[in-house]
């Protein structure tokens, strides 16, 4: 996709990390900033959340579109450079930047207007939130979509514990635990997305939307979507991601013997690679989200965010993976084994500094006190 020529409306004046612009009836929302594959920082997700509160109640926008810039990618998610270099000074820019992101995530499931989110190419972390909770959500071939924090000493967030404890089966579980890719098909079964549009008919799509329903231009340029992997894969995953025991689970995938052995086998690697702490702060989550609303997920999550700002994997996993790129994390603890239910517990007690509110009463203007 190609960035917007315009900008419309006053939360989208003067910076041009995210654009926005009036296309007829279609409000555009352009993540610009390619060469980081639009990672987002707070700058952009509080001018998204402005921007589509105003557009909410504007009965000139009919509908909204997000899409990315440059050709890699919708988002790859939060700037998590920014994110290393805030922890090294106490992290408390990170926790702002989550207040707010978590506020947009949850604007955007209750949106009352078709949201239409182009999912094309990397679609990861923070690029889920703004795009898997809306409710016209556009693969293309090209996706490339997860949630690959227990790479990086983390857990999935913005809603990502309740996006994937709703997947079918324990396919949710799979791709949270060894932080999977996903193809346009596989985000389709997991309930991530709801059409796929060939690349080269989006453009077409994108004009069809300036003065037609999202209804209509999808159907028009919708596609045969590429099957799913997992769907294929249920027997396996279903057997083996069936507990709460992340060591168990690992156990159960390096014993399977029947269709799907080696993926199996493939996939107790993965997990065994990943941060021991965030693959049991990550299954405890998904676990607990399946009762929780959204909201309450988010909130969740915000708990957990703030345990893993202040313990060492998050951290280590960022410099082994983006800064350092010696891709030889040295996690605390080292083992699934060492890591014991009252340490994964602690992640989800109440806050002391507060909770995450995703609905603050607006600040008070002169006009108020008049």
């Amino acid at each position: 996709m190609t960035a917007a020529k315009g900008m419309d409306g006053a939360a989208g004046n003067g910076h041009p990390d995210v654009l926005f612009e009036r296309r007829g009836r279609l409000g555009v929302v352009t993540l610009n900033r390619p060469k980081a594959v639009n990672a987002l920082t707070t700058v952009m997700v509080d001018m998204m959340l402005r921007q589509l509160t105003a557009w909410a109640g504007d009965d000139d926008v009919a509908t909204v579109l997000v899409q990315g810039s440059g050709d890699r990618g919708l988002c790859a998610g939060g700037d998590i450079v920014a994110i290393y270099e805030d922890m090294l000074h106490g992290g408390n820019r990170t926790a702002g930047f989550w207040q707010v992101e978590y506020r947009l995530n949850s604007l955007i499931a209750r949106y009352p207007k078709p949201y239409v989110a182009v999912m094309d190419g990397l679609v990861l972390g923070g690029g889920v939130g703004i795009s898997a909770h809306g409710n016209v959500r556009v693969v293309t071939e090209r996706t490339r979509m997860g949630m690959p924090e227990t790479t990086i000493g983390f857990a999935p967030d913005v809603g990502g514990t309740f996006l994937l404890s709703h997947a079918p089966g324990e396919a949710g579980t799979h791709a949270a635990l060894t932080g999977a890719h996903l193809g346009a098909g596989d985000a389709l079964f997991l309930g991530l997305a709801d059409h796929f549009v060939p690349s080269n008919s989006l453009p077409g799509l994108v004009a069809a939307l300036e003065n037609e329903s999202a209804e209509d231009a999808v159907a028009r340029y919708a596609g045969e979507p590429p099957a799913s992997v997992l769907a294929g894969q249920r027997e396996w995953i279903d057997a083996c991601y069936a507990s709460d025991d992340a060591a168990g689970i690992v156990r159960r995938l390096r014993d399977w013997e029947g269709a799907g052995k080696d993926d199996a086998v493939e996939a107790a690697d993965t997990i065994e690679a990943k941060s021991p702490t965030s693959v049991k702060v990550t299954l405890a989550s998904l676990r607990r989200a399946a009762a929780l609303t959204l909201d309450e997920a988010l909130a969740q999550e915000y708990r957990a965010g703030l345990r893993f700002l202040a313990g060492p994997d998050f951290r280590e996993g960022i410099r082994a993976q983006v800064v350092d790129k010696d891709r030889n994390p040295r996690w605390k603890p080292a083992t699934l084994a060492d890591v014991l239910p009252g340490h994964v517990d602690r992640f989800f007690e109440p806050l002391d500094g507060g909770e995450l509110d995703l609905h603050p009463e607006p600040a008070p203007t002169e006009a108020d006190h008049a």
